[in-house]
């Protein structure tokens, strides 16, 4: 089905219902935090008793995870009485889908399966995206289709799509069991054509290596084996390696995107030499303006000043925060948390290490005396959760919450030390 004719398809919806008056208050005390906001006025820089906390001047939700959100609330409203479903996560940020699940939407693979949806049903596609096959079998169903697909991640489909139609193979940066990634290269298989994902510079020199024939590069066997779970079925390097086009999951690291790209360009070249490049290699930058933003953030504050540390919020599973963790881990020790829970105590706190999948503890975190500490936060992450974790953090400090500019009820209290800019 042509683009066009899905605007018209009262079973597809990817607009809304226009009802963002009648979901506003239920965002506003799901996702808000007046904490944020008193630290957004004070230049993202404020001083209580002796911690001083810096805030990125861009993190958090994105414009296409803001969009996804509404439009799930928005479908929820719309349809008060009928099942809702969503194929996986809406977003990476376990608050979120915490609350998708209290308002009533089940989600595909927490207990409930395609089998269970029934053409009176509503699915929410998530802002991953869903592949081709699960689309097909779908709209086979007869289900409405609510769609909050990120437009970031839907121009890549228009990238490898256009590499398809020239035949080349697709080369993706990402991480071949992610959604995104999943979905994205479903779409490089239309009309027969192949891919191959990349997670990192290590994995693309393995294949350049092959490319340009290097001494010591794998053998067929070899590469086949090492990217078994990562290519297409009936891949072929020897055939389908000779012209190509680079893409990448909206999410990671740009500057290694852009790293990758460049070392595929001179891989084509020096194999056929550079009167064949134009033709064998194709490559566009495909992260997401939002995600380069975050990283520009991080990069920002950690080179704006000192830190002690630095907390970057966001959900365990979150491939965009995994990258600022990445960042922040430049300047200072940086720890990544999925909420105001982890932090135990100014002694003790729970976080994923870089590179790892497994949530531990650490002890002595928080140094004492005077101490500055960074926050970021990934694009699935609300304020709440954001300003809630500042909270805990001059909780466990020993501060008092009268001292934190703000109630429940949105009043401001007094300042007690002013900004840090002011100190």
């Amino acid at each position: 089905m042509k683009p066009a004719d899905r605007k018209r398809d009262p079973l597809y919806v990817q607009k809304g219902f226009g009802l963002k008056k009648q979901i506003k208050g239920l965002l506003q005390n799901d996702y808000h935090s007046r904490l944020v906001d008193v630290l957004r006025e004070h230049g993202h820089s404020m001083r209580f008793e002796d911690v001083t906390i810096r805030l990125a001047k861009d993190f958090g939700f994105c414009y296409g995870v803001d969009r996804a959100v509404d439009l799930a609330y928005e479908t929820r409203e719309h349809f008060p009485d009928k099942t809702l479903y969503i194929t996986n996560e809406i977003i990476h940020n376990p608050y979120v889908n915490r609350r998708l699940v209290e308002l009533g939407v089940r989600f595909l693979g927490q207990g409930y399966t395609l089998e269970d949806v029934s053409e009176e049903d509503v699915v929410i596609l998530p802002a991953f995206g869903v592949s081709v096959q699960e689309m097909e079998r779908l709209r086979g169903i007869g289900c409405v289709l609510v769609d909050t697909t990120c437009g970031s991640v839907m121009n890549v489909w228009r990238r490898v799509r256009q590499y398809v139609s020239e035949g080349r193979t697709s080369v993706i940066h990402g991480k071949y069991y992610h959604e995104e990634t999943r979905a994205t290269s479903s779409r490089a298989r239309e009309g027969g054509a192949h891919y191959i994902i990349v997670l990192d510079e290590e994995q693309a020199g393995l294949v350049c290596d092959y490319i340009r024939r290097a001494p010591g590069a794998l053998s067929r066997e070899a590469l086949l084996e090492r990217f078994a779970p990562a290519v297409s079925p009936g891949f072929d390097p020897d055939r389908d390696l000779g012209k190509i086009g680079v893409a990448n999951q909206t999410t990671m690291l740009s500057s290694e995107s852009l790293r990758i790209a460049e070392m595929f360009r001179q891989a084509i070249a020096e194999r056929y030499g550079p009167a064949e490049e134009g033709n064998r290699f194709r490559s566009f930058d495909t992260i997401c303006s939002a995600t380069q933003d975050l990283q520009d953030a991080a990069l920002e504050l950690g080179r704006s000043g000192p830190l002690d540390v630095v907390l970057v919020i966001g959900g365990y599973n979150s491939s965009n925060t995994t990258h600022l963790v990445e960042i922040s881990s430049q300047f200072c020790s940086a720890f990544h948390v999925d909420g105001p829970g982890e932090l135990a105590s100014c002694e003790e706190i729970y976080h994923q290490p870089l590179g790892s999948k497994e949530r531990v503890l650490a002890r002595g975190w928080l140094p004492q005396g005077p101490v500055t500490v960074g926050i970021t936060a990934g694009a699935s992450t609300p304020n709440r959760i954001v300003g809630e974790t500042i909270e805990r953090l001059l909780e466990v400090r020993g501060i008092p919450m009268n001292q934190i500019l703000y109630d429940r009820t949105g009043v401001n209290l007094p300042v007690v030390e002013g900004s840090a800019s002011e100190s």
